[in-house]
């Protein structure tokens, strides 16, 4: 049994789409991010105290395979199961490099932006400076959805990662208008019925 503890932020629903899209049985394992995710017994799972991890319960008389970090997991994923990781070059480095641009540029940028911009104190520069790095990180991807019908060229464990955190530019500031292939990608990946229930699932 997998079993995926998380909250539904865009880094959560990351695994929730690939496991919806593989059609497996899972657990969802909420953990609630107002300390939970630091007590002892997550820390165990997950030593950086975030969100979310994934544990393989393959096997009775097999130790558990415990995976954090959401790419490490949708990685993990596309290995056991043979999909949506392509096995051959240049499609799988181009595939993994799209999917680290999503975890070392947009989640990272986009979320310090979030901070910022909702603060009750305004920090301009700040604001200023992630407002900038967020619109040029939709350039980028503009770019490439000009080039590619998806991020690693078929629809892949990059596209799930970046949906999450592209689908509402709204949320950003951002008009999708200036960035018509990003819309049409938003559209393509956002009617995958996987996707639409992954991204419809709430917690309490």
């Amino acid at each position: 049994m997998l079993e995926l503890y998380l909250w539904t932020t865009p880094n959560g629903r990351k695994p929730l789409i690939m496991l919806e899209e593989l059609g497996v049985d899972y657990e969802m394992k909420p953990i609630r991010l107002n300390g939970e995710q630091k007590s002892p017994a997550y820390l165990k799972l997950n030593p950086n105290g975030r969100i979310p991890t994934l544990v393989d319960r393959a096997g009775a008389d097999e130790e558990p395979v415990v995976v954090f970090e959401s790419g490490a997991i949708l990685i993990y994923l596309a290995e056991k199961y043979e999909q949506f990781l392509p096995k051959n070059e240049p499609t799988r480095s181009t595939t993994i490099q799209w999917l680290m641009f999503q975890m070392g540029g947009i989640g990272p940028m986009f979320g310090q932006y979030g901070h910022f911009r909702f603060r009750d104190e305004e920090i301009p520069y700040a604001i200023e400076r992630y407002r900038a790095e967020s619109e040029r990180l939709y350039g980028v991807l503009e770019i490439r959805l000009g080039e590619a019908e998806y991020l690693g060229g078929a629809y892949s464990i990059a596209d799930m990662a970046t949906y999450p955190w592209v689908n509402n530019p709204a949320m950003l500031g951002l008009e999708l208008a200036q960035f018509p292939n990003v819309k049409r990608w938003i559209e393509a990946v956002g009617n995958r019925p996987a996707v639409d229930k992954a991204m419809g699932i709430s917690l309490t």
